[in-house]
């Protein structure tokens, strides 16, 4: 809410008024006339709850070409009559006034309600359930263990969870993380076997894990070998998959596990999920298990009790 147009304390000359035309300050200015003579200033509207007894209104921030000032708030005393005794009764108000590239930035006051709180982010743990995470386009959930979060500043596209901080790569001197789950719709392919897919997709996920990254930077010096150890059918989310595990060696730095695993989504046109586990190796790294642990708890969205995991199956997965 504006204030309306009128006479107000000048935030750049507290001695003075200033004209404010219902948007925006202009360069009208005049001495004001003694307390108590004249009509008083129209006040500020209050931009909290109990209006008209007091309280303080928000600061407003303003971007002009040159900077960035901050918003100030002036507290004008306004004559409202005389009490019981005969004295002057005053109540002190404070208006938000919009600064101009002309003004010096002002000191702001707090507001005078607390500010919304802000919008919970991908990164964020659900009120509801603070270990799942939601993949809603292939209607699943994964479990969020310890040291795991949500993706923050990830470049990567469908990153569902990654472990938390980030080391100084060993090679390219890019950002590295010691953990990675991907979860994708695979759209673009006319195979719909689990087990193919998974194996096709197994190099391509060593690749961009440990050789060359978005940018074409090498953070590992690139890949020198890899060996698969292990591979088989697994029940996800009810479902018959299979998945494929690479044990990764890298030019630079310990190297790492690579894991693609494929089943049949749940929902909509039943398109396969290609889930994908980028695990560093080395003390640093998340233990292997945790591969295992994450498969067992993916679940269909809205189906707590719909198991599975590595070593279990529910059919061929080819």
């Amino acid at each position: 809410m504006t204030p309306p147009p009128g006479w107000y304390r000048d935030p750049s000359a507290p001695h003075q008024e200033r004209w404010w035309d219902g948007t925006a300050w202009t360069d009208h200015r005049r001495t004001p006339e003694p307390a108590g003579f004249g009509p008083a200033p129209v006040p500020y509207p209050e931009s909290g709850p109990g209006t008209g007894t007091g309280g303080r209104a928000k600061a407003v921030a303003v971007t002009t070409a040159a900077a960035v000032l901050v918003a100030a708030i002036v507290t004008g005393v306004l004559v409202l009559g005389e009490d019981d005794e005969g004295g002057t009764r005053t109540q002190t108000r404070t208006p938000p006034v919009t600064a101009t590239a002309g003004d010096p930035a002002p000191v702001s006051d707090p507001p005078s309600s607390p500010s919304p709180s802000p919008t919970p982010t991908a990164s964020e743990p659900s009120a509801d359930d603070p270990a799942v995470v939601e993949d809603q386009l292939n209607g699943v959930t994964f479990p969020l263990p310890d040291g795991w979060v949500r993706p923050r500043y990830v470049a990567e596209d469908d990153v569902m969870m990654t472990t938390d901080g980030t080391y100084d790569c060993p090679a390219d001197g890019s950002v590295c993380r010691h953990g990675l789950v991907i979860s994708r719709t695979v759209t673009a392919n006319a195979e719909s076997s689990p087990k193919a897919l998974a194996r096709q997709d197994i190099e391509d996920a060593a690749d961009d894990a440990y050789d060359v990254d978005l940018v074409g930077n090498k953070p590992f010096g690139g890949i020198e070998s890899h060996e698969e150890v292990a591979a088989g059918p697994v029940a996800v989310a009810g479902r018959a998959g299979y998945y494929v595990r690479w044990r990764v060696k890298t030019a630079e730095g310990p190297g790492g596990y690579v894991q693609s695993m494929v089943f049949p989504s749940t929902v909509g046109t039943e398109s396969p999920i290609l889930v994908r586990y980028v695990f560093d190796a080395g003390e640093d790294g998340p233990p292997l298990a945790g591969m295992d642990a994450i498969t067992k708890g993916i679940r269909p969205i809205g189906d707590a009790d719909t198991g599975g995991g590595v070593g279990s199956g529910l059919g061929p997965a080819d």
